[in-house]
């Protein structure tokens, strides 16, 4: 009782300072949601050449595939990207903190993604690459024209729960100076002192963004189910 009653609790969230340093921070916004997007694009794009390359029969393209998925899953993802913005100078290779961001996230995305969408397209029955091939279409376009869309539907909620870690990973990018909602929110803090209210505001909007995203997965999957069922 007496920790609770020690709280100033009077110190944990000023409204006033809320309400006029929210347009500032709410300035990085876009910044969240372009890098998201871009990011997401070239996380899947690589995500579809690692998975192939994943299940092809010549080791030269399976094992360096298996490597980069395993070190991706396997080291965090801040580490990632200080290696990018920090490392790379060392041997001479200096990236712009938004350009080493970007690239950071594109490669983390890519190596979740590339198992998400190697299952998805291992679930699809052999039947249906069967049925391609009698209809005399290439391998290529079996895969682009008969299972590749089957196989969207399968990794859609799992590619959607990864887009909503990309939302909230942004925030990581703080701490190499890209200028985004969280960024803004550190250099309020520094200016005020009040860490715990432009800290918890920005976890607002992040909990507000993320909660319409999951509102839109959860349509598109009822959506995608209508279809399939």
């Amino acid at each position: 009782m007496n920790f609770l009653t020690d709280i100033q609790w009077e110190n944990l969230f000023d409204p006033e300072l809320a309400v006029r340093e929210a347009p500032y921070i709410l300035g990085g916004l876009p910044h969240v949601v372009w890098i998201s997007l871009l990011t997401m694009a070239l996380g899947l794009i690589l995500g579809l050449i690692v998975a192939l390359c994943r299940m092809s029969d010549r080791v030269w393209l399976r094992v360096p595939a298996r490597v980069y998925i395993s070190v991706i899953r396997g080291t965090p993802l801040l580490v990632q990207l200080f290696i990018l913005y920090f490392g790379l100078p060392v041997i001479g290779v200096t990236l712009t903190p938004l350009f080493a961001g970007i690239i950071g996230l594109a490669l983390n995305v890519g190596g979740y993604a590339a198992e998400t969408i190697r299952g998805a397209i291992l679930s699809i029955p052999r039947g249906q690459w069967e049925a391609a091939y009698s209809l005399n279409m290439t391998t290529r376009q079996a895969l682009r024209r008969v299972v590749l869309p089957q196989a969207a539907r399968v990794a859609l909620p799992s590619l959607a729960n990864t887009f909503l870690s990309l939302v909230k990973d942004t925030s990581l990018l703080a701490m190499i100076t890209v200028n985004e909602m969280f960024y803004r929110a550190k250099i309020i803090g520094g200016r005020t002192f009040d860490y715990m209210t432009v800290y918890i505001e920005v976890a607002f909007f992040y909990w507000v963004i993320c909660t319409l995203l999951a509102m839109l997965q959860e349509r598109l999957e009822r959506r995608y189910g209508r279809h399939t069922a």
